[in-house]
């Protein structure tokens, strides 16, 4: 039976070459991503909100908070249960472990990662984990994707683009903004925008809200319309904004970096879930807006209800005086994050793009409330535009996707009204983020090793380059103590290189090298045989490439420095081999055709 199947699927795809195009093929395949990606954020959603209602409506409601400070605990024990006994394999969280798939193992995702964040998310934000489901479904959409592509054999180039496509589809069924989710697929995973990816970007996230029309109907997850249009003696606050969201931008990389590297200095993953679960719990105790997502809190700032969110407040202080809800208001900002970052530690899995709409909102209600009750000012903004382009603000800046900023923020007020604002707010959050942290939060820790793809086609192509396929080592080797004559008879005569490594026979580390031209003269010379050793003629090479160390980028760069053309590898101090200049170029070539089909 398998057999027939097989037969029959193969017969298929060669049905499929004679009769229909690579290019027609994709735009197919993009459609059925956009839906599968539509499915899977149905399906987080779902489970998430089922388990959400289940506890903080039922058991909070009737029963007694102190039950917040349980559920984080329960919650990501669960999880590292599930990911230990039924996946057997680490869940990344979303957005990074799929850059990291189309960066270094050429858009291939491991079938397990299909349904990893399904069974993990909803466990983590449905039991009180204070982030979002986009990551998750972005994941689940890239790696279903990854793994059709493998089925229907496309190329690295189509992989990468299809996983792109899933992208844009997650995000379009979410928050059914389609131009915004290809912009962010275009800024986040650094596809080309061309006539070949915009049509397959655009079939998928059609698709994909389509698929979510389907199930959702008309809900979106931030139903609001802009009611206040910009005033352009508005302009110095939103430069204000900019500034504002951009500091917190920074201070949000900062925290979460530096819980990350708390965390993984504890070996034990119990140990992890008790210190991070204990402190989850905690913080939404105390502070019960940090419960999941947070999108009932931007919707609540946006319809100007403050209050409705801070009401149940432990310390039940006075929500008349505005600047204790402003003092409140701030504290949510700085204490998300931490939230946030003691999930992720702790080993739950979820996104930051909630987290970061939810801190850019109330940032953005905080600034607006603080210019209206300065009585010098005399002035009054609109807190609900404020909240809005808040968003977008605090987007730009710890995402790195300013563009995608705009657009979501444009989409789903349904109008521009606010896109002076947005475009003012966005840039200088942007722009200040990106001088302090050079990569974004998602990218961080590739950017830091060289693997990440950016929109530098240079880079980008030196990045998908394999450096051990390119390494050579039919070498004929010399250790120090050889002469001459032995030099000759036993590696000069059988190899057909001109470079001889010399290695410490004991401990395979390399010593340096010896030249055809640095023995041409003596090498006929058979007085010599016995009086001159390898020893007394061995040189240091121009460098050395360090495996472990140096990035293709490193790499380049030591060729074009040494002027060399040959250089010698070495992995953990060991001799591997020697990497030419003409096989790297010839490989930079074939890499640069594939990558610019």
């Amino acid at each position: 039976m398998a057999a027939r199947k097989k037969t029959w699927f193969a017969k298929f795809l060669v049905w499929r070459i004679k009769n229909i195009s690579e290019r027609q093929f994709i735009y197919f395949l993009s459609i059925l991503v956009g839906f599968t990606s539509g499915v899977g954020a149905v399906i987080l959603k779902n489970l998430t909100h089922f388990f959400q209602h289940l506890l903080e409506g039922n058991l909070v409601k009737y029963y007694h908070q102190a039950f917040y400070f349980a559920f984080p605990i329960i919650g990501l024990l669960l999880v590292y249960l599930v990911i230990k006994y039924v996946i057997q394999h680490k869940v990344s969280h979303g957005i990074p472990s799929t850059l990291f798939a189309i960066s270094k193992h050429k858009g291939v995702m491991r079938k397990y990662q299909m349904f990893g964040s399904i069974l993990t998310a909803p466990l983590t934000i449905g039991f009180g984990g204070s982030v979002g489901l986009e990551g998750p479904t972005v994941a689940t959409g890239a790696a279903i994707s990854s793994n059709i592509s493998r089925m229907f054999h496309m190329n690295q180039t189509n992989r990468n683009l299809l996983i792109g496509c899933a992208a844009a589809g997650a995000l379009s069924s979410i928050f059914k903004a389609p131009i915004a989710a290809i912009i962010f697929a275009i800024e986040v995973f650094s596809l080309d925008l061309t006539i070949a990816s915009m049509l397959p970007l655009l079939l998928a996230s059609i698709s994909a809200i389509i698929t979510s029309y389907f199930f959702f109907g008309d809900d979106v997850l931030l139903p609001f319309k802009t009611e206040d249009s910009f005033v352009i003696g508005d302009t110095p606050f939103f430069i204000v904004l900019g500034l504002v969201t951009g500091l917190i931008s920074i201070y949000f990389t900062e925290v979460y970096e530096r819980i990350q590297k708390q965390f993984d200095k504890i070996n034990s993953p119990i140990k992890k879930v008790l210190v991070g679960g204990i402190g989850i719990g905690l913080l939404v105790y105390l502070i019960p807006p940090l419960y999941g997502e947070g999108f009932d809190v931007i919707n609540s700032l946006v319809k100007g209800n403050p209050e409705k969110v801070l009401q149940n407040n432990i310390f039940d202080l006075d929500l008349t005086n505005v600047w204790m809800v402003i003092l409140l208001l701030i504290g949510l900002v700085l204490f998300k994050i931490i939230a946030s970052a003691l999930t992720f530690g702790a080993g739950g899995v979820g996104g930051i793009f909630a987290p970061t709409l939810f801190m850019g909102s109330i940032l953005g209600n905080c600034v607006a409330k603080i210019i209206n009750n300065i009585s010098f000012l005399s002035y009054k903004v609109s807190e609900s535009n404020f909240t809005l382009v808040g968003m977008a603000g605090l987007m730009a800046g710890v995402l790195h996707a300013p563009l995608t900023a705009i657009f979501l923020i444009a989409e789903v007020t349904g109008g521009y009204e606010l896109f002076i604002p947005l475009m003012i707010t966005s840039a200088i959050s942007y722009s200040l983020t990106k001088y302090v942290h050079p990569h974004s939060v998602y990218n961080m820790e590739l950017g830091r090793r060289g693997e990440l793809i950016t929109h530098d086609k240079d880079h980008a192509v030196l990045t998908l380059m394999d450096i051990d396929k390119v390494i050579e080592d039919n070498f004929a080797i010399v250790n120090p103590s050889m002469t001459l004559g032995d030099m000759v008879h036993q590696a000069v005569i059988k190899s057909n290189r001109n470079i001889f490594p010399v290695i410490d026979p004991e401990k395979n580390t390399l010593l340096g090298i010896i030249l055809l031209d640095d023995i041409r003269s003596i090498m006929f010379n058979q007085k010599l045989y016995n009086e001159v050793f390898v020893s007394d003629i061995m040189h240091t090479p121009p460098d050395i490439i360090e495996l472990d160390k140096d990035k293709m980028t490193d790499i380049m760069q030591k060729f074009q420095d040494s002027a060399a053309w040959n250089l010698p590898v070495i992995k953990k101090g060991k001799y591997v081999g020697f990497i030419s200049k003409s096989k790297l170029l010839t490989a930079y070539r074939r890499k640069l055709i594939n990558f610019t089909k």
